[in-house]
Order: structure tokens, then sequence, then C-alpha cells
């Protein structure tokens, strides 16, 4: 009798914990990033969307532990909701130089008006000292250098934004290159090979997540920046299959980008089929690399180069 007793909470033991769900480490570390996010004081003001998302994309991954969904289910939905709040800290950070700069800003306006009424007091003291037509001039004087200064502000604040824009245009190419993306007579190009998909597929393969997670955090970092997203296949089958998977490809990429908090008004497909082959389409390499899908860059103010379509 007491064997049987003992059997029975054995197996009641067992059943309790079989139905314990497992918890994903990507989950915790994405739970982290939000409640880091949540914390910022300015994570409603520049990052409203992303937190939303992310926290959406959370709860959608506990949903899924808490159902028993495949380990690689939640894992993927715990790193989008990771991928939200890192995004949501690049604005918060960015927002945050922001409002340094403008600090900074208004103390240089303080300092040079307070230069400026130092000097008016100084003028106005030596004018009641002098007589009428030494005050005309000095008062003349004091107009004249009053503008000078007013011209070398100006032109301090024009140097200043100036090297901003070289500083911001530099930090562009660096990543972009860090990318492996190439300078071309259309822009910067970034060419994903056809290892992103299965051959005749366009299905995004697990192994496209780090470019296209390395993208969008640099498209997150550069808001102004679009892309054009143009598929292109080899010569093998008809114009009419090849155009159809081009766009699909490209499509593919784009769907995930957006997944990934991407703009969508950010990005353009294109479906090119085999009618730009980057080699010989008469060798299995040629061919491998005539299958590939090209990321094209806008500049920082979101143009592109003309004729790069």
């Amino acid at each position: 009798m007491k064997k049987v007793i003992l059997i029975g909470a054995t197996a009641s033991l067992l059943a309790a914990c079989a139905s314990v769900p497992q918890r994903s480490e990507q989950v915790e570390q994405a739970r982290a990033e939000i409640e880091t996010l949540a914390q910022q004081p300015l994570a409603q003001q520049a990052a409203a969307r992303d937190l939303d998302a992310a926290r959406a994309a959370l709860q959608q991954a506990e949903a899924a532990e808490q159902q028993k969904a495949p380990p690689d289910v939640v894992d993927h939905l715990g790193y989008l909701a990771m991928r939200h709040a890192q995004a949501g800290e690049a604005r918060v950070s960015e927002a945050r130089a922001r409002q340094e700069v403008a600090r900074g800003q208004e103390e240089r306006n303080r300092i040079l008006l307070e230069a400026r009424t130092r000097d008016a007091q100084n003028a106005q003291a030596q004018a009641l000292n002098a007589q009428a037509q030494a005050q005309n001039a000095q008062a003349q004087a004091q107009s004249a250098q009053a503008q000078a200064e007013n011209s070398r502000a100006q032109a301090e604040i024009a140097k200043d934004q100036a090297l901003a824009a070289q500083q911001q245009l530099a930090d562009t190419q660096k990543q972009l290159a860090d990318l492996q993306a190439k300078k071309t007579d259309r822009g910067m190009v970034l060419t994903l090979g056809d290892v992103l998909f299965d051959t005749g597929q366009a299905t995004l393969k697990p192994g496209a997540d780090l470019v296209l997670g390395r993208l969008s955090t640099f498209l997150s970092a550069n808001p102004q920046t679009r892309i054009m997203i143009e598929g292109h296949t080899d010569s093998r089958g008809t114009d009419e299959y090849n155009q159809a998977l081009s766009q699909r490809r490209a499509q593919a990429v784009a769907d995930a980008l957006t997944a990934r908090g991407v703009p969508a008004d950010s990005l353009r497909t294109l479906g090119r089929g085999k009618a730009y082959p980057v080699a010989s389409n008469d060798t299995p390499e040629g061919r491998q690399q005539n299958r590939r899908v090209e990321i094209i860059f806008s500049d920082p103010s979101g143009q592109f180069v003309q004729g790069a379509t």
C-alpha cells in the first residue's frame, strides 16, 4: 500500500514539473531592456511607439511561453521585443543629446547677452563724460562694434552647424562602411547574397537576422535615411517567374525591417528579375552572384542620387 502511494506521489510531482513552462533567456533579456527603457525620463516623449511595440511583442512572447510554444518561436518574439526596446533607447539617447545641445546654445546666448550688456553700460558711462560730438562718434563706434560681434556670433554658429553636419555625414558613411555597403554611382549600396533565401524561395532564413538587425539599428539611428530594396535573380526560369520572385524577395526584406521597427514609409521595394546581372549566368558561381538583394541608401536628408532607380 505504501509503495502505491509513493508511486502516485512521484507521478503527481513529475506532472506538476512538466506543467511549468520553460523560461526563455531571450524573453528575460527583453523584459530587462523594456524596464530600462520605461525608466528613462524621456521614454514617453521620444520613444513611446517603440516602448508600446516592445511591450506588445513581450506580451506575445510571454503568451507563447505560457502556451508552451516551440522555444525558437518564443525566442524570436522575445528578440523582437528586445530590438524594439533597444531602438527606443537609441531614440531616447538622441533626444537627450538634442536637449544638451539646446542647453549649450542657451548658455552661449546668455553669455553673449551679458557681454553686450556690459559693453553697452561702459559705453554709456563714457558718453556721459564726453562732449556731444564725442558721444555721437562713440555711439556710432559702439553700433559698429555690436554689429561686428553679432556677425562673429553668427559666423561661429554657422561654423558649429557646418561642423555638426560634416560629423553627421562622416558618422553615417562610417556606419554604412561597417555594414559593408559600397559607394557606387547610385549612392551607397549594400548587397545581400542569396544565402538569405532557400533556392527558389522568398522566405528569409534565420541567418538573415544578424545583417537585418544591424541594418534596422542603422536606420533607427538615422531616421532621415530612406532605402530602396531591389530583388535580382539569375537567368534560369521565365521572365514572369523571375520578376515575381525578385519582387517577393525584396518585399520579404522590407517586411523583416518593418517588423524590427523601421517605418514602412522609409522603404521602397522593386523587383528587377534577371535583367541586371553582375556576373555571367553560364556558371554556378556567376548565377549565385546574380541572385541577390541590393539595398540602396539615400543621403542623410532622405534624397537619392539622381538615376538611383
